[in-house]
């Protein structure tokens, strides 16, 4: 088993994977593979795949698939990875050419025997200009969850690194979701629970901001609804004990979960109540549900029903 899988899921980004095949050829770790999913590209990412095969100085993996959402492509990542760290890297995106030589280092710097309990190691990141998104860690290296990290150290901005993939492989996306996107924190929150993540303050990611849109206007709420009622309902279930040291987070929250539970066709308020195993969740949600009404009102008047 070698020790990283670069996961990059794609869609039509023939025009910038470049950035993400030139800086896995510019690292100065070898032992890693690149697994790139297509969820069903038009643009000739899958000549541009083949190029990139025949000379890149490591395995790639293509894989082509019906276009059917990126939480679909996370699932087969975890299915196909052989690595035994795990690391996506978006189609967009760069990272630093000792990115993974950092990531594996500071995770073989875990003693061995509290590795079990950590789920990986995340570093910070940048813009294309080189401003850093976001704000840095307290402490260098600072081992906690990812909700201490949020609610206790008050940490903001993306940041990026490497997860074990035996844990990731306990939290998959549910496979029966309509819509094609599920925010990523659902996933974080259930591997927060269990697992700390060592921080670190090097810049190993380059996030770039200026690839062209593709969707233009205001986005319909209502095609990735599913998606996002789930994700609330589990911010709700696993965090809502941390509402004193973040109130208007939680509290916009539980609007959101009852918005999206309205726009998916969850319009039963028992059902709603019931999704939600935690007595704080459930207090939350009954506390701003007037709230989360207006929001559904205010989507079915910009979107309203054929």
């Amino acid at each position: 088993m070698c020790p990283f899988t670069v996961f990059t899921p794609t869609y039509n980004r023939a025009h910038t994977l470049h950035r993400v095949f030139g800086s896995l050829q510019a690292q100065t770790c070898r032992d890693f593979e690149w697994l790139v999913i297509d969820d069903g590209s038009t643009d000739g990412t899958a000549d541009l795949m083949a190029r990139y095969q025949a000379k890149a100085g490591f395995p790639v993996r293509y894989l082509q698939e019906p276009h059917r959402g990126a939480h679909h492509a996370h699932n087969l990542s975890l299915r196909e990875s052989r690595g035994e760290l795990w690391i996506k890297l978006d189609s967009d995106d760069s990272c630093s050419p000792d990115a993974l030589e950092q990531l594996r280092h500071h995770w073989l710097g875990i003693p061995q025997e509290q590795r079990a309990g950590f789920s990986g190691v995340t570093g910070l990141c940048q813009d294309q200009n080189g401003a850093l998104v976001g704000t840095r860690f307290p402490s260098d290296p600072l081992d906690c969850t990812t909700a201490e990290l949020e609610y206790f150290h008050k940490v903001r901005g993306e940041k990026w690194g490497c997860l074990r993939l035996d844990v990731l492989r306990q939290f998959p996306y549910p496979a029966d979701v309509p819509g094609h996107f599920i925010p990523e924190s659902y996933i974080w929150c259930q591997v927060s629970r269990r697992y700390k993540t060592r921080h670190i303050n090097s810049v190993l990611r380059t996030y770039w901001t200026d690839a062209p849109s593709l969707v233009h206007g205001r986005a319909d709420p209502r095609t990735n609804a599913a998606g996002h009622r789930l994700m609330f309902q589990m911010v709700l279930d696993l965090e809502s004990m941390w509402f004193f040291a973040a109130p208007l987070r939680l509290l916009r929250a539980a609007m959101q979960y009852s918005r999206f539970a309205w726009l998916s066709g969850h319009s039963s308020m028992s059902g709603q109540y019931h999704s939600l195993r935690s007595t704080g969740g459930r207090l939350l949600w009954l506390v701003t549900l007037p709230l989360g009404m207006l929001l559904f009102q205010r989507d079915r008047c910009h979107f309203p029903l054929e």
